[in-house]
């Protein structure tokens, strides 16, 4: 049994986090949660507090606790490096929301307190469970498309009237939506030797935050990722596009457990998550026989909580990080390369 502890108990910690623990309580038990404002989910505190949970407002009561194995920290993005540091230091294993710091070099002074203190570290990539990701895995691991020359992902809306005028960098949508999109390309590819950025503010022209991204990742044997995101779509763009010498896919979707967990549909609900038919991937081949192959792939199922599968296999069993030390500071890189001027420029590794 691993206990943890929350910094934050948020949107983000009541929808992301705790709907799929309740799933796993025969791994994982919540013992404290500290929280800026007592009684502000009163439901949701009692439901734990019920259980054994001890909410506090002092984040000391999580740093004085040698009965923790794990603390989990949810809270604005601009306090995750200094909490994180914080909490490392204090000896905890920690698992932080996305992004993990403000810069690369932030990162790698997290990434190097927990190595010299032999602490669990790693950023909360959930989105390496969502089902359309899952489902890219399963088509380029099968070999229908040959070898890759293209891919194309997109985080697109429709939020004309949310851009803020003013902000630090990690409020951005580099650091807000392409941290997903270019943990999900390195966790694929690895490090690319080049990346192009295109970092626009389109809402606000007065902004200094971006709300319009382009990534374009360049790999050896002419293969070109591209990640993409707007708050200005108002047509639906394909969420995935692969191109390769023998095939083409594509999925227009995106995965649906956010979407059920907005309207209050939990993990462990019938069909919760799962993609309609219709919005299963298209996928057409040559097969080796040169017969053209047109059809759709069915959705792998997503699971944001196996995140938590895998802290618990490497907590207890000793296995691999999900997301490594190397991963990790190269999603940093890229992210922290995309400031490093104003306008168009190219970051070469």
């Amino acid at each position: 049994m691993i206990n943890i502890a929350f910094v934050g108990f948020g949107k983000s910690t009541n929808r992301y986090h705790l709907p799929y623990l309740k799933l796993r309580q025969d791994k994982f038990r919540v013992t404290r949660v500290v929280t800026p404002t007592l009684g502000k989910k009163p439901t949701e505190q009692a439901e734990l507090e019920a259980t054994g949970t001890i909410f506090t407002t002092d984040i000391e009561d999580i740093v004085t606790d040698d009965s923790l194995d794990l603390v989990v920290v949810v809270t604005p993005s601009q306090s995750h490096y200094q909490v994180t540091k914080q909490l490392l230091q204090a000896g905890k294993n920690v698992l932080v929301d996305k992004p993990m710091a403000a810069s690369v070099e932030e990162a790698e002074e997290l990434v190097k307190l927990a190595a010299e203190n032999n602490l669990f570290l790693m950023p909360f990539q959930s989105r390496r469970f969502d089902s359309d990701f899952l489902t890219v895995q399963q088509v380029i691991a099968n070999g229908y498309l040959g070898r890759l020359t293209d891919l194309e992902v997109h985080m697109d809306h429709y939020r004309p009237l949310d851009g803020q005028l003013e902000g630090s960098a990690i409020d951005g949508s580099l650091f807000g939506h392409g941290v997903h999109l270019i943990d999900q390309v390195v966790s694929l590819f690895g490090a690319p030797q080049a990346a192009v950025y295109d970092l626009r503010a389109t809402r606000v022209l007065e902004s200094h935050l971006e709300d319009q991204i382009e990534v374009n990742l360049f790999y050896p044997e002419s293969f070109k990722a591209t990640i993409q995101t707007t708050e200005l779509a108002t047509i639906q763009y394909p969420k995935w596009q692969l191109r390769g010498t023998k095939g083409t896919f594509i999925k227009y979707t995106v995965d649906e457990q956010e979407n059920d967990l907005k309207t209050g549909i939990m993990p462990g609900s019938p069909r919760f998550g799962s993609d309609a038919p219709q919005n299963f991937g298209h996928l057409v081949y040559y097969n080796q026989s040169g017969d053209r192959i047109d059809k759709y792939i069915p959705s792998v199922q997503g699971d944001y909580g196996r995140i938590y599968d895998t802290v618990y296999e490497t907590l207890v069993n000793g296995k691999p990080k999900l997301v490594s030390d190397e991963t990790m500071i190269t999603v940093m890189r890229l992210l922290s390369g995309g400031l490093q001027t104003t306008g168009p420029h190219i970051l070469k590794f």
